[in-house]
């Protein structure tokens, strides 16, 4: 059976302590045992699980809503000390209570108590309940402190493994760190040997394509130099042959300068027309060897 004392005082006596004890076996709808003490004399009564029913119906309330509100009366201490209001009458041993709300207040429940006829029973009853109650609740307090103790060295020991396991990373890390560090300038100086490899590899390939490009345009410059040359040669072969020229030139002076001639006019028109005839031959060469050198030049 769960037991629960606590301190009230009575609107018709506030200056006298009085101590209420609630003890209930399940729950505290299916009915408790109200015990009441000045010090000198004792009330208890009964309160069962109808009379509570009956209470939350003349109040209007759901039975649970109900219970919740002797919960706090009762047992919890339900807030502020002026917020609920006790009386009994010791002639009727008539006990209530009321809850307040601002300015109004309205009655929770009512119970008939007895008087006990042996007090001294009662108090005493009560006091060693009280006792009882403060040894267990000091032997959970002990065994919440051991327990506390404990989760405290269990905290204490996974602390220093986990810094510990913090030290081993760390160390490994810096094992693997240095370890990478080697593997990665090994690579590196494998990659640049190789690097050198294929330099040394492509450099007479490209000695031979400088090569090939050097005498793929020698070639070139050969076969353009040809062309020129040939157009050159069919130029100079267009031209009039100056050996040609030059006895007709020495034959029309011997014509001119010779004794026989007797008419001086027809052969200065003779040698004015060969003149002619010299002067245009030229003009007509050099005219036919333009279109040559031309095409020569667009061949190139």
């Amino acid at each position: 059976m769960e037991r629960k004392v606590s301190r009230i005082c009575f609107a018709s006596e506030p200056d006298i302590i009085h101590f209420l004890q609630i003890a209930w076996e399940r729950t505290l709808a299916s009915g408790f045992v109200i015990t009441l003490t000045d010090g000198q004399s004792a009330w208890t009564g009964t309160v069962s699980e109808s009379e509570i029913s009956q209470e939350a119906d003349d109040m209007a309330m759901e039975k649970e809503k109900y219970v919740d509100e002797l919960r706090k009366v009762l047992i919890s201490g339900g807030g502020p000390a002026d917020a609920y209001k006790f009386d009994f009458s010791k002639e009727s041993c008539h006990f209530s209570f009321e809850k307040n709300l601002k300015d109004v207040s309205f009655r929770l429940g009512s119970f008939n108590l007895e008087k006990v006829a042996s007090p001294a029973e009662v108090i005493r009853k009560l006091i060693c309940d009280c006792l009882d109650t403060i040894a267990e609740n000091q032997a959970k307090n002990e065994h919440l402190q051991k327990e506390n103790e404990r989760l405290l060295r269990d905290w204490n020991d996974i602390q220093g493994r986990f810094e510990k396991c913090v030290s081993a990373k760390e160390a490994l890390e810096t094992d693997l760190y240095k370890r990478f560090i080697l593997v990665l300038n090994e690579k590196k100086a494998k990659i640049r040997s190789l690097h050198k490899l294929l330099n040394e590899v492509q450099e007479p390939e490209r000695n031979i394509e400088r090569e090939r490009e050097a005498t793929t345009c020698s070639e070139m410059t050969a076969d353009r130099d040809a062309v020129y040359d040939e157009s050159t040669d069919e130029e100079s072969e267009n031209l009039p042959d100056p050996s040609v020229l030059a006895p007709a030139t020495s034959r029309d002076d011997s014509i001119i300068s010779s004794p026989d001639v007797t008419d001086i006019a027809p052969s200065r028109k003779r040698r004015q027309r060969m003149q002619k005839n010299l002067g245009t031959e030229p003009k007509m060469a050099s005219q036919v060897t333009q279109p040559q050198e031309k095409e020569n030049r667009r061949t190139c």
